[in-house]
């Protein structure tokens, strides 16, 4: 049977699962708005504190992703002990809890305060992603499950373009700047400008009050266990030994890495290009993450006539050739490959996710942990980056990037034979009542 025919014969989504599925969803579009609102940060707090390098003010990034790296596998925990909706219910409640306390750090004017504020937050990310990505999966068919958590996925992207007009119209328009448009904080500025930077973490932890509500509320559908123990050495052992997902670990290692150097050294690369204001750079990097959002949506129909593996291969290499012109041609035209690497990037999360979990079962929950650890990436790899804009420049920087690109494109390639085995397998989708 072809691999379109067996989509056909595959639904989507079950009935009785469309309202946990939507509610499911928004939450992808909250943790965008996190991740955007954040990107341009590393250029702001090292303006507004004045004495910190690149590499330092990118410790931002430090913090936020390795609050991801520490949380997902007590995120695991909880969904196997539990279940995946009190893991949302953590990761959301953590996510508004950090959003809040960037108040007293705001008061207290101190960088440090910032970084593990930033960290809270993104520990209830953590949590949060770790449980929700599987929690599609798990809603539906294997044959359909990456094109499911692919259409989820499709609502991150809003929250991109939700969280980057944000920093843009909230922060970056409202802090003092030069008449070339560089932010400058005179002495006894640095308060007023940390309010501005303070305030939309504050409304976006109100409206996630809203939403932690709703979905204790709703009747979400409960994965079966045999018990609620956490079963964590004979999981691991059986992970460890599955060589398929220690690479999709790697590959999702690689792929944050690369997505976050990206978007953040964005707001260093293009200014270098083009002469242009912070305001400005910002415009190029809101039509990227509409190209990103338009995007996943036109690679989930896709997937009905192509493998995700096929798929993950072409934006792997097309997302290559696109940073070489960024880091070997530059001006306008490495500005528009820039622009054009995320149209490639939209694939790869959700895809390289569901690869991963294909035929690991009762693992899935533990494994799906590794996968959110490997946003780790985010937290090494842009800090590498930085480094790197500090020493050569922000157009040789890109070279880290392609690198995890090449990586990414040898684990799409190695993915095709493992698809081929797991397509057309209906393993127990393990739903039990709503609860």
């Amino acid at each position: 049977m072809s691999h379109a025919n067996r989509e056909a014969k595959a639904s989507l989504l079950p009935g009785g699962m469309l309202l946990p599925f939507v509610l499911l969803a928004s939450c992808f579009m909250w943790w965008g708005i996190a991740n955007n609102i954040t990107d341009p940060l590393v250029r702001v707090f090292k303006e507004i504190f004045g004495d910190l390098t690149t590499f330092q003010a990118s410790l931002i990034q430090f913090a936020f992703y390795g609050g991801y790296f520490c949380m997902a596998l007590p995120g695991a925990i909880i969904a196997r002990k539990y279940s995946y909706k009190v893991g949302v219910l953590v990761g959301l409640g953590l996510y508004a809890l950090g959003c809040i306390l960037l108040y007293p750090s705001m008061l207290e004017e101190r960088f440090l305060f910032f970084c593990l504020s930033y960290y809270v937050l993104a520990c209830g990310l953590g949590i949060l992603e770790t449980n929700a990505n599987p929690f599609v999966l798990a809603m539906g068919p294997e044959a359909t499950a990456t094109r499911r958590l692919n259409l989820a996925q499709a609502f991150n992207p809003i929250g991109n373009v939700v969280g980057i007009m944000l920093a843009q119209m909230l922060i970056m328009a409202k802090l003092p700047q030069d008449d070339s448009g560089a932010i400058v904080i005179e002495e006894g500025g640095k308060a007023e400008a940390l309010n501005i930077v303070v305030f939309p973490y504050l409304s976006i932890a109100a409206c996630l009050v809203i939403v932690w509500i709703l979905i204790a509320l709703t009747k979400m559908p409960r994965t079966a266990e045999h018990d609620h123990k956490a079963h964590f050495a004979e999981t691991a052992g059986r992970l460890l030994r599955n060589r398929h997902y220690l690479f999709s670990v790697v590959a999702q290692f690689f792929y944050v890495g690369a997505q976050i150097a990206v978007w953040t050294y964005t707001n260093f690369y293009i200014p270098d290009q083009l002469q242009v204001t912070q305001e400005e750079t910002l415009q190029y990097h809101t039509v990227a993450l509409v190209l990103f959002g338009v995007s996943r949506w036109v690679f989930t129909g896709l997937m009905k006539s192509f493998k995700a593996s096929t798929l993950l291969l072409v934006a792997a290499i097309g997302a290559g050739l696109c940073t070489l012109s960024v880091v070997f041609v530059g001006g306008i035209v490495g500005v528009y490959s820039l622009v054009g690497i995320s149209v490639f990037m939209s694939l790869m999360f959700p895809t390289i996710f569901g690869l991963g979990c294909q035929g690991l079962g009762v693992d899935t929950k533990l494994g799906s942990s590794g996968l959110i650890m490997a946003i780790l990436g985010g937290a090494l790899i842009t800090p590498a980056q930085g480094f790197l804009v500090d020493a050569w420049g922000a157009s040789l920087s890109y070279l880290v990037p392609l690198v995890c690109f090449v990586v990414i494109a040898f684990f799409a390639a190695a993915s095709r034979r493992v698809e081929d085995e797991h397509q057309g397998k209906e393993p127990p989708q393990g739903l039990e009542s709503p609860a």
